[in-house]
């Protein structure tokens, strides 16, 4: 990797060293990278990389093998939205998901464009119904990017295309209301938006994201779940909490 200048979302960031800090950003065509920021734990670089922040960044380094250093310039900042609970509960587990579980340097710019909108959802609308169905419908997309996607195309007991109503956690595949009978308790239920886009109720927008957390704690998150899913867990909580 030589240098090169890119568009980048942060994602995550962790102290190194004394005044140093290691950042992981994701681009458009290279996917997720990290970098070492001199003077990343400064005044006046630690408003530049916060989770959420569009930053053009420059990446330098010899080799392959080699951390890259980066220098950044703040291109939209999301620091108000860091003030706000729900809003900062979203972006928080957003951007450490797509950090931890995105293999580095590999492309995948469907993700980026949908990180980037769904960050946008929540600056445009911090009322979480205006950007919960977007956050439900990423995690499912970083699923199927990761192999871990599911199958809401058809029923996986009968076959059938229409009244999709529920997904079974060992096949990861969409169950209709005939093939359910006798077994919804085992199921997971599947909102209508999913299959029929729009905007979903709470109750289905939580249902949705007990679907995607259900794959992502059991295909995507398995070795790092103390850190990681404590964030969606305060981010479902204070949702609950929002709508009851």
């Amino acid at each position: 990797m030589a240098t090169f200048l890119s568009s980048a979302i942060v994602c995550a960031v962790r102290h190194h060293g004394e005044h140093g800090a290691i950042a992981r950003l994701l681009t458009p065509d290279h996917g997720l990278l990290p970098g070492y920021v001199r003077g990343g734990r400064s005044r006046a670089l630690r408003p530049v990389l916060l989770p959420g922040n569009g930053v053009m960044a420059e990446f330098r380094a010899r080799t392959e093998a080699q951390l890259a250093g980066l220098t950044v310039e703040l291109i939209h900042s999301r620091a108000p939205l860091h003030a706000e609970p729900l809003p900062a509960a979203a972006i928080d587990w957003s951007c450490a998901l797509t950090a931890a579980a995105l293999p580095e340097g590999a492309p995948c710019p469907a993700l980026h464009q949908a990180l980037a909108g769904l960050l946008d959802a929540v600056e445009a609308a911090p009322a979480a119904r205006g950007w919960a169905v977007a956050l439900v419908r990423y995690e499912l997309l970083l699923l199927a990017e990761l192999g871990f996607g599911l199958d809401l195309t058809r029923c996986a007991a009968l076959g059938d295309r229409g009244d999709l109503a529920y997904v079974s956690p060992r096949s990861a595949a969409a169950v209709s209301r005939a093939g359910a009978v006798g077994y919804e308790k085992l199921l997971l239920p599947l909102p209508p938006f999913l299959l029929e886009g729009g905007m979903g109720d709470w109750g289905q927008i939580i249902d949705g994201l007990h679907l995607t957390g259900f794959f992502l704690e059991r295909s995507v998150l398995t070795d790092r779940r103390a850190d990681i899913l404590a964030a969606r867990e305060r981010l479902v909580a204070r949702l609950k909490r929002a709508v009851a």
